[in-house]
């Protein structure tokens, strides 16, 4: 396990030696892998870190506020409206990692049109032991990892967690003090909504998941999970009021687990599980049933994509 205490001291002075007396760019999402990597950087280097938040339109209900309100010490922190230039470049797209690498490239390229305006040479990451493993294994791209472009426009990228486990991120945010909701907060997939949605991420779907997620993680939160979330999976016939619809199912996905790489289904009360379709099939018109996912992995991903 990390010592958080030597863990950021190291870090501060490995980031200083990478980033010499260039300007750096940070990919903040919100999480707590890329809050952390964000928070030692700045301390590491000060206002030569430019810090940005891109709002993808593939995030979790609430994150943009979120972000304004943590980061506010970050005077030159950073918010990029890209939400209809990401919807855009996922029209049309449904392999999964088609949508992580067009995710992954667009990513970048926000980056690096802020990076120009900063002079920024250096690309710092929130990338976890974790991801590089399934990158590197093929079991799936991540969006700061195996999906970016073959060409990316920074003279280095400088990933200060890249060796550390999730509970050890987490233990380095709260030496950090950076608040419970970060400290605490569920992972959340690189890529964003888009793979919480099969096939291909549309407005309508990623709105959907949007507030199905929102449901979840308030309604497991008294049961701990590692990750609770909900996914649109497809469509099927439902009753709404009189009438017959045709209406999108929703999983709903909560597991336990320490390092992602492995994970059990969490055995959630009948009683949550029901508050939970209750509110998600009377929040969401559009929605015409709710499941349950009991699966482990292996054999399935924690995430649907």
């Amino acid at each position: 396990m990390v010592n958080p205490t030597e863990f950021i001291d190291e870090a501060v002075e490995s980031i200083s030696e990478q980033i010499g007396d260039d300007n750096a760019i940070i990919a903040l999402s919100g999480g707590v892998d890329s809050s952390v990597a964000a928070t030692v950087a700045y301390e590491a280097v000060g206002e030569q870190l430019t810090p940005v938040y891109v709002d993808t339109g593939l995030m979790r209900k609430g994150e943009t506020e979120q972000i304004r309100e943590t980061f506010a010490f970050m005077d030159s922190l950073q918010i990029v409206d890209a939400r209809e230039r990401f919807l855009d470049a996922l029209e049309g797209v449904t392999d999964p990692e088609e949508k992580r690498k067009a995710i992954g490239e667009q990513f970048i390229r926000e980056f690096e049109r802020e990076a120009k305006e900063t002079d920024a040479k250096q690309l710092v990451q929130g990338t976890i032991y974790p991801d590089r493993i399934e990158s590197e294994g093929n079991i799936k791209s991540h969006h700061n990892v195996g999906g970016l472009p073959e060409v990316v426009d920074f003279e280095g990228i400088v990933e200060p967690v890249r060796d550390l486990y999730k509970d050890e991120v987490r233990a380095v945010a709260r030496e950090l003090e950076l608040g419970a909701v970060t400290e605490e907060r569920m992972p959340f997939p690189g890529p964003g909504l888009a793979i919480r949605v099969i096939g291909e991420a549309t407005r309508e779907k990623v709105a959907v998941a949007r507030e199905a997620c929102h449901v979840v993680e308030e309604e497991t939160e008294e049961h701990d999970p590692w990750q609770a979330f909900a996914a649109v999976v497809g469509k099927a016939t439902g009753v709404k009021g009189d009438n017959r619809v045709h209406g999108w199912i929703v999983a709903v996905r909560s597991v336990e687990s320490r390092d992602g790489m492995t994970a059990r289904a969490q055995e959630l009360p009948w009683e949550t599980l029901q508050r939970i379709q209750s509110r998600i099939t009377g929040e969401n018109d559009n929605v015409a049933r709710v499941v349950y996912d009991v699966t482990h992995k292996p054999p399935a991903t924690i995430e649907y994509e």
